[in-house]
């Protein structure tokens, strides 16, 4: 009895061993072939992925992060969406154009044109042209410019003239957009020729543009403020305290 149990013990170990072996034998290759899948596919493609759309997503945060900790409220303004159309093999591509006036109020502006699929994306493309194409208007107390000015681009034409206190914005249009951006309260204007809004607001930076304030017409001739404000027949005291409170 005692050498059948043994028998039968040591079929029974005999027998287990190579059935517990062969699940293990089974297992490895199926893990290999996962493991090889997940490499060759799933990992391949995160990577290539993760690469491509995660390095764009990060290079527009830090274009977002600048703006934000430049400290400026700008002011945007719409000015303009146009429907374009593209004709194709298929039919016809619709699309968006977006015109925008960037400034910030107190004396900086910028306008800037964007084309995308979808209305959103082509007002996004605008603004952030507009933000790099800002440009620094000389403003009289603030509030109006110091000089009149013409401003000439295609078909368009505009006049600017500076207007006293409590005036207000006399403008209509893209070019009312482009000063309550500027942060000008008091200004008359006259555009004719043409109601395209591109021109409308090309010409009125043109006019912008020959914008000069006494502090620096007087640094460009070597003189002091004082003096140049003293030739309009203002006396001497009035001139030096009218000097004193020109700050552009």
């Amino acid at each position: 009895m005692a050498d059948e149990n043994t028998e039968v013990q040591g079929t029974e170990v005999q027998a287990g061993a190579p059935a517990a072996e062969a699940p293990a034998t089974d297992q490895q290759p199926q893990q290999q072939q996962r493991r090889g899948r997940g490499g060759r596919g799933g990992g391949g493609d995160n990577r290539g992925r993760g690469g491509r759309d995660g390095n764009r997503g990060r290079r527009d945060d830090r274009r977002g992060r600048g703006d934000d900790d430049g400290g400026e409220e700008l002011i945007e303004k719409l000015v303009h969406i146009n429907r374009v159309s593209k004709t194709v093999k298929g039919g016809k591509r619709f699309g968006f154009a977006a015109l925008v006036v960037v400034g910030d109020g107190k004396g900086r502006v910028g306008f800037g044109h964007g084309k995308a699929r979808e209305v959103p994306e082509a007002i996004s493309k605008a603004t952030a042209a507009a933000k790099k194409a800002m440009v620094r208007v000389p403003l009289r107390e603030g509030r109006t410019l110091h000089h009149d000015g013409n401003g000439h681009f295609g078909a368009g034409r505009v006049h600017v003239r500076t207007a006293p206190a409590g005036t207000g914005i006399i403008a209509g249009g893209p070019m009312r957009a482009v000063f309550e951006s500027l942060g000008v309260a008091d200004v008359v204007t006259k555009s004719v020729g043409t109601s395209n809004p591109y021109n409308m607001i090309r010409a009125t930076f043109e006019a912008l543009k020959d914008q000069s304030s006494p502090k620096a017409v007087a640094q460009r001739r070597g003189k002091k403020v004082a003096d140049l404000l003293s030739r309009g027949g203002a006396s001497a005291e009035a001139a030096e305290a009218e000097a004193l409170a020109v700050s552009e």
